[in-house]
């Protein structure tokens, strides 16, 4: 039989520790139905009465009528005082939320250190603030911080703290390695003790500082915790909390624990990817599960494998986890590359063997060059479309186009002026931008908007220059990487100069390429999109 294990998501609160990461109200009210559409147990929203946007958000969540129970976070009530008189608990109580979790010590060391006051007064503060959870009907969670360093330096103290938090009622009792630097190994033994003092169930709290927070999460389970905390992406103060996008495939995936209906396990990329857009932090693409490069494969012997069965590289089905496996094609790659991405594409390589050779020196050359397609599927696509799909010509020619920058009364002004040739009909504008590229992409649409009227939809997200040889200074070639957001889609295209203008140019033309070809696969799924917007010559 498997086993249930709660999951409680503090990304709204300890992950907005994390350097850089900032949430408004409104941020945390659209990541907090996210986290209801993934199935967590338990959503952390902040502290109440602690900052603004705090404030809104636990005012504001009471109309979403979430599954998951909205949880706020507090500490133990202070030194030598009444908890009915402590204002943060008092607002804990009054947020309407159904939980809390509240932090108290149990390192004998910060007692007397940080709280400077006796052991016997830290038990009373934390007997006294979870009573007044329990006597005002919530749920209540204590996390016991720093519970593994406590535990080493004084066992006996550290487990009258939890014993503590039992005799008032504490629904859960929460372990936390809060500075990180526990092993697997100590997590395990140490919570396999404590359960045979405990009638109360264990949640486990770890943090990323020896890169071993999901270990130890994983550990706690092994030994008998049946709650994990963590945070989305694994956001957090330091070097982070654990990843829930880890533990929740490992531990139901490769540990046989009911954690997620399995419909619900298959969103967790979305989920991971729309958290990472909203907190304006780009993901790792090698993050486990639900990276991007977590299931791509670059090695031709290894796709040559993974073609005649994915297992021979890959741990688990992708989509599982709602990921998708990627074939990259680059320098590195042999045949079998090739041939898959354009079967991916849906284009016919059988009767083309010649041509898989070619566009494969192709590649080859323009990767010696300075070129890159592993983070360029959509300048890949079309240079393969080229090579299968028939000869392609650009949906526009460009005949001309000019850049004036000039620095006006302290502010820096760039216009592009863009000179493009549509089925034979020429158009000329001009645009400017808050910089060269802006100016340029504005321009270009611009002049394709009254021909292709979807294009308005279509927006740079990200923009990235890296310098090929570095020795060569100021006249180094550079690789411009463009990644640009529209039609329910994200792509990405390369372009490589010595000039930054025009490695910006060529990527920016691939782009609004790609995007054409596929607004007409859109439009007209049984009509051959390279024919209806003259991208095939016959």
């Amino acid at each position: 039989m498997t086993t249930n294990i709660s999951i409680f998501d503090t990304t709204l609160r300890d992950g907005t520790q994390g350097e850089g990461i900032s949430l408004s109200a409104d941020d945390k009210l659209k990541i907090a139905q996210k986290l209801d559409a993934l199935g967590v147990h338990y959503i952390e929203g902040g502290n109440p009465g602690s900052n603004s946007k705090d404030i809104e958000f636990f005012q504001r969540i009471k109309a979403f009528n979430l599954n998951a129970k909205i949880t706020a976070f507090g500490s133990t009530r202070r030194k030598n005082s009444l908890a009915e008189l402590d204002a943060s608990l008092v607002r804990i109580a009054e947020s309407g939320v159904p939980a809390a979790t509240l932090v108290g010590k149990s390192w004998d060391f910060h007692v007397h250190t940080a709280l400077q006051t006796t052991l016997e007064e830290n038990l009373s503060m934390i007997y006294d603030s979870v009573a007044f959870l329990k006597q005002n009907g919530m749920e209540a969670l204590f996390d016991a911080e720093h519970f593994f360093d406590g535990y080493k330096n004084n066992p006996e103290y550290a487990l009258s703290v939890l014993k503590k938090a039992q005799e008032a009622g504490a629904n859960w009792l929460v372990l936390c390695d809060t500075n990180g630097g526990t092993l697997p190994g100590e997590i395990h033994e140490i919570v396999t003790r404590v359960r045979q003092e405990l009638i109360t169930p264990i949640g486990i709290h770890t943090h990323n500082d020896c890169e071993l927070a999901v270990a130890n999460s994983l550990a706690a389970v092994q030994a008998g915790a049946r709650q994990v905390q963590g945070t989305i992406n694994g956001y957090g103060e330091r070097c982070g909390n654990a990843n829930l996008c880890s533990i929740i495939p490992n531990l139901q995936i490769k540990m046989n624990y009911d954690v997620l209906p399995e419909e619900k396990l298959r969103v967790l990329t979305s989920t991971a990817r729309y958290v990472s857009e909203i907190a304006n932090v780009h993901m790792p693409v090698g993050q486990a599960y639900v990276g991007n490069a977590a299931f791509a494969h670059k090695g031709g012997i290894h796709v040559s494998a993974i073609m005649k069965d994915s297992k021979t590289y890959e741990h688990i089905q992708p989509e599982l986890v709602g990921n998708k496996q990627r074939i990259l094609v680059s320098e590195l790659a042999g045949q079998s590359n090739i041939i898959s991405k354009a079967k991916e594409l849906g284009l016919d390589v059988n009767a083309n063997n010649d041509k898989t050779k070619l566009i494969m020196d192709q590649i080859k050359d323009l990767e010696h060059q300075g070129y890159q397609f592993e983070g360029a599927d959509a300048s890949l696509e079309l240079l393969l479309r080229e090579a299968f799909g028939g000869e392609v010509k650009e949906v526009f020619k460009v005949e001309s186009f000019k850049m004036l920058v000039e620095k006006t009364n302290g502010q820096m002004i760039s216009e592009a002026i863009v000179k493009i040739n549509v089925g034979g009909q020429q158009v000329y504008t001009a645009a400017e931008g808050n910089g060269p590229v802006n100016a340029l992409d504005n321009a270009l649409r611009k002049a394709l908007v009254q021909f292709y009227p979807k294009i308005e939809s279509i927006h740079l997200s990200d923009y990235k220059v890296r310098v090929i040889d570095e020795k060569d200074a100021t006249a180094a070639k550079v690789r411009v990487l463009i990644e640009s957001t529209g039609l329910d889609n994200t792509w990405s295209t390369v372009g490589v100069s010595n000039n930054v203008i025009e490695a910006s140019w060529e990527a920016l033309v691939d782009s609004i390429r790609y995007a054409l070809l596929n607004m007409v696969k859109v439009d007209n799924a049984h009509t051959d999109p390279l024919d209806r917007i003259g991208l095939v010559n016959h």
